[in-house]
């Protein structure tokens, strides 16, 4: 169920390319030289890191391996890896200038272990972007749908990034709209997979309340971002 969900999700959420650029223009500025995608899905935004640096993008699906490698051709390197194992397709002595980590950290059930791999992952003085799902009230039907293992407060994300030696330049909560849809659709309708149509009308409206959080920091949202150095 995951699987078909998740992939549905994905083929859905591409198509939102506004919101995509959104969050890449958040993390650009980190990005340079070596870059290490962890969970590539289907190459979304492996396209915009190709532009920035030499990109890594792992996955542990299969399908997803393959859709980015067909998408990206030579202008990545992609292949499986298992953040939370420590297991890749490249050399584990290989460190990375960049790390980006988009909504992955909570599918996994070893978080900590998970971070401390990107953290040795890391060159000294290299960067981590990471944006994963806000509020555990939040939790719902959603959640459940996509292998959500938990969703999280920005207080205990910073307490594990410390806890695995990371340096926090900054944190805070991103896309209050967002997280008011998603609350209502997962735990009001408890809906089974987010509706096209209210993807297209999150994309319409919330062009203006997404260009406002470049000034404001929300108290709550759809997501949590962390960035965070060696």
């Amino acid at each position: 169920m995951m699987d078909k969900v998740g992939a549905e999700t994905l083929k859905r959420m591409d198509t939102a390319r506004f919101y995509n650029d959104v969050i890449f223009h958040r993390a650009e500025k980190l990005l340079k030289g070596d870059i290490l995608e962890v969970g590539c899905g289907i190459g979304s935004f492996t396209k915009k890191l190709a532009t920035k640096g030499n990109v890594t993008s792992i996955d542990i699906e299969r399908l997803y391996i393959n859709k980015t490698k067909k998408a990206l051709r030579d202008n990545a390197s992609v292949g499986y890896g298992d953040i939370e194992k420590g297991v890749y397709f490249f050399d584990n002595n290989k460190k990375f200038d960049s790390i980006v980590c988009l909504n992955v950290l909570e599918h996994i059930k070893n978080d900590d272990k998970a971070l401390l791999n990107m953290y040795s992952l890391l060159k000294k003085g290299g960067n981590i972007f990471l944006l994963t799902p806000a509020h555990p009230f939040f939790y719902g039907s959603l959640d459940k749908n996509l292998g959500h293992e938990r969703r999280y407060k920005i207080q205990h994300l910073v307490k594990l990034f410390v806890k695995s030696h990371f340096k926090i330049q900054r944190s805070y909560y991103f896309n209050l709209l967002g997280g008011l849809g998603w609350f209502i659709n997962s735990r009001i309708f408890k809906r089974q997979i987010i509706p096209s149509n209210q993807l297209w009308a999150f994309v319409l409206f919330s062009r203006i309340p997404l260009f406002l959080e470049n000034f404001f920091v929300p108290p709550f949202g759809l997501s949590c971002i962390v960035i965070a150095s060696k």
